[in-house]
């Protein structure tokens, strides 16, 4: 083991009781005082400045190298928020707030990045300044759009960023990448039509909004099954449709629709938005009933820079080559999920990676899947991601 790994290690054991603490108290978005509160205490004893009230709750680090000649800067990024979900996983450092639960992990990279925090503070093996990004609402709040409209880059610039997720579908140790896009943009849409009611025995009386609904459900399906190249995936799902009065006898006059778009390609979000709008109004003219569209873009695609991607994987075998716990880089198939990591990586270069957490036993938490009540994050992961992070930032800010 080396003198690296065994004072990561160190820090790590600390950092577990770090996670469970910022797990027991989740908040969501834009409502994470409790950890914003905690990581700037961490910051403060070890001596490390740092400005808060970014996106309300967001905190932004720095730390000198030994050097700075180089006038580089390099970015790490972790989340802070939880989800609006009851807790069921057992753990003694289960959520002490009633609703709320850290089911996406949120709270180990924070504490992952804390510890890089720690590990840099006490070596400083770099050349030049290294960020540490505490952000916060990724669940649904576009924490990351947030911290850029408030001036991220022009008051705490950087040249590229780089991110991590807790992977509980790869076993522990196994690192995930790929260039290009690895996580899809997240968007919304919301349609609204609006008839005429009236008695369900006389529909020629009525402007009846339901058939118009379903037409245009059905015709939604067709802009990915036969406009959209097969080669550019896309998802459009209709997850909510709501009409009628709730009576058997009355048409009612209004509908509402709505659902979410994921892509991976800017130029696919755009047509489906602007064929989107062209159904709906098609249809709702057809039907002689008023229809209208709104669609909102929530995050953009993350979308790995390929060379920032390639350092990524050098890192992680560096990493394997000096660990004594299995290590590995495999490449990641795209996910629709989404993350709004990919704000970031609109702007600077940059690369987002995946870290297995799950164990052998299929009944432990670390198996459960993201946003599972049951879900835990997996601490033996915490050496390995901090361990990862220093490896890419002195590689990043080598010391000639």
């Amino acid at each position: 083991m080396t003198k690296r790994e065994q004072r990561i290690q160190a820090i790590a054991a600390e950092a577990t009781e770090w996670r469970r603490e910022l797990h027991r108290h989740p908040q969501t978005m834009f409502e994470e005082t409790f950890a914003s509160d905690f990581v700037s205490q961490k910051l403060t004893d070890w001596g490390i400045a740092h400005e808060r009230g970014i996106a309300k709750t967001g905190i932004v680090a720095t730390i000198e190298g030994l050097r700075n000649h180089s006038g580089r800067v390099v970015a790490f990024r972790a989340d802070m928020d939880a989800l609006d979900l009851t807790e069921n996983s057992g753990q003694p450092w289960a959520s002490e707030t009633p609703g709320k639960m850290h089911g996406c992990g949120h709270d180990g990279h924070t504490a992952t990045l804390l510890a890089l925090a720690r590990y840099l503070q006490e070596t400083r093996n770099f050349d030049g300044l290294v960020r540490l990004i505490f952000q916060p609402a990724e669940e649904g709040g576009s924490g990351a759009h947030q911290m850029l409209r408030e001036g991220l880059l022009e008051r705490f610039p950087f040249d590229e960023i780089y991110g991590y997720h807790n992977w509980p579908g790869l076993p522990k140790g196994t690192f995930a990448i790929r260039p290009g896009p690895m996580l899809a943009a997240v968007d919304t849409f919301e349609i609204r039509l609006k008839g005429k009611g009236g008695h369900a025995a006389m529909p020629h009386a009525t402007r009846d909004v339901i058939p118009a609904a379903a037409q245009i459900v059905l015709a939604l399906q067709t802009l990915v099954s036969r406009e959209t190249d097969p080669m550019a995936s896309a998802v459009l799902s209709v997850t909510n449709l709501t009409a009628g009065t709730g009576a058997t006898n009355v048409i009612g006059d209004s509908a509402r629709l709505t659902g979410t778009v994921r892509t991976f390609s800017n130029e696919v979000r755009d047509r489906l938005e602007a064929r989107m709008s062209a159904v709906v109004a098609g249809i709702a003219a057809a039907c002689e009933v008023h229809g209208e569209f709104a669609y909102t873009r929530v995050i953009d695609a993350t979308v790995n820079e390929p060379k920032s991607t390639r350092y990524c994987e050098e890192a992680v075998a560096a990493v394997a080559g000096q660990s004594q716990v299995q290590v590995r880089v495999q490449e990641m198939a795209p996910v629709m999920g989404g993350e709004d990591f990919g704000g970031f990586l609109e702007q600077r270069p940059g690369a987002f990676i995946a870290l297995g957490q799950s164990e052998p036993d299929p009944a432990s938490p670390h198996n459960k899947g993201l946003h599972n009540p049951q879900y835990d994050f997996n601490d033996s992961i915490l050496p390995i991601a901090t361990h990862y992070f220093a490896e890419l930032a002195e590689r990043r800010l080598a010391i000639d």
